[in-house]
């Protein structure tokens, strides 16, 4: 496996841009933290204490999550790569699957995609590649990542024609189920044939949620995709949680779209809330996690916390 390189980016002809942040400039503590237990939260419940999860001694058969919203723009590959890296920290082996032909989870991780000559759509499409010869290693130990870049795009009308299409991911995974605790699978903003994959490999679904009331409405139209799978293709399938994003408690709107999501979801609603930072766009540009740039952060201390409710869900 390889070693992903600084992410650097060319806009114009003879022109390299450089766009990591110099070492000087990584932060420590924004100052915030997340709500102690037994306070009420953002939710309006108290906030459950969840105990820090016991070390396991073997790795494996992996838990497969799917990071679905068909909703752009609400926190679906910055939770996937947060969340990911929080979990190495209790111990899980953790693969990333970037299932969007965007490359965001690649490029979140300082990998240029465009220069990738294996991706998962390689695995997906030719019976030669393993899914071996394209994992990569990330810069978290214990997190490895499963590439895409905008040839994935073709997969989707490819795979139409492919008996037990629905199937495919499930199948490119089966060979590393056994290496993992989890895959964390970052679909893209649709609910097309490759989010379809998705939720027909996975064990359950966390869905990003931001407190916004466009993204509100979309979530009836997920659910019922969801429930579609489960009864035609993956019975095992269940919502794992949601997740609300982008929480800003500063305006009366985030709080009442967060009244209006523990309403209607109830329990399915993680404790935790990710407050809109500014430390998460940083995180992007230096292409690592908010637990490793900026670990004593509001943002790195929420997805502890969140890895600590998915391990015990």
């Amino acid at each position: 496996m390889s070693t992903p390189q600084p992410y650097e980016e060319r806009r114009l002809p003879g022109a390299r841009v450089d766009l990591s942040l110099a070492p000087h400039a990584r932060p420590e503590d924004d100052g915030a933290d997340v709500v102690p237990d037994g306070e009420i939260g953002p939710t309006g419940r108290p906030q459950r204490h969840v105990p820090e999860p016991a070390l396991i001694g073997t790795h494996g058969p992996a838990t497969i999550l799917a990071v679905c919203n068909q909703k752009g723009g609400v926190g679906k590959t910055t939770s996937t790569i947060n969340l990911g890296a929080a979990l190495t920290e209790y111990g899980r082996r953790v693969l990333l699957v970037d299932f969007d032909p965007q490359g965001a989870l690649s490029v979140g991780l300082g990998i240029q995609p465009h220069q990738l000559d294996r991706t998962i759509y390689n695995v997906l499409m030719e019976r030669a590649v393993g899914i071996q010869d394209v994992v990569m290693r990330t810069c978290v130990p214990d997190m490895d990542l499963l590439p895409s870049n905008i040839d994935l795009s073709a997969a989707e009308v490819q795979l139409v024609s492919e008996v037990g299409r629905e199937h495919t991911l499930v199948r490119t995974l089966r060979p590393v189920m056994d290496q993992y605790d989890y895959v964390l699978v970052d679909c893209q903003p649709s609910l097309g044939l490759l989010t379809v994959n998705a939720l027909a490999a996975a064990d359950g679904v966390l869905i990003p949620l931001e407190c916004e009331f466009f993204s509100l409405r979309g979530v009836a139209l997920l659910i019922d995709t969801i429930e579609k799978v489960k009864e035609r293709l993956n019975p095992k399938l269940s919502i794992t949680g949601i997740l609300a994003t982008m929480y800003d408690p500063r305006t009366l709107h985030s709080r009442e779209v967060m009244a209006r999501v523990v309403e209607a979801f109830g329990e399915v609603v993680f404790d935790t809330v990710i407050n809109r930072t500014v430390r998460f766009p940083e995180t992007t540009v230096a292409g690592e996690p908010i637990t490793t740039w900026a670990p004593r952060s509001s943002g790195a201390k929420a997805y502890r916390a969140l890895a600590r409710e998915v391990i015990a869900r």
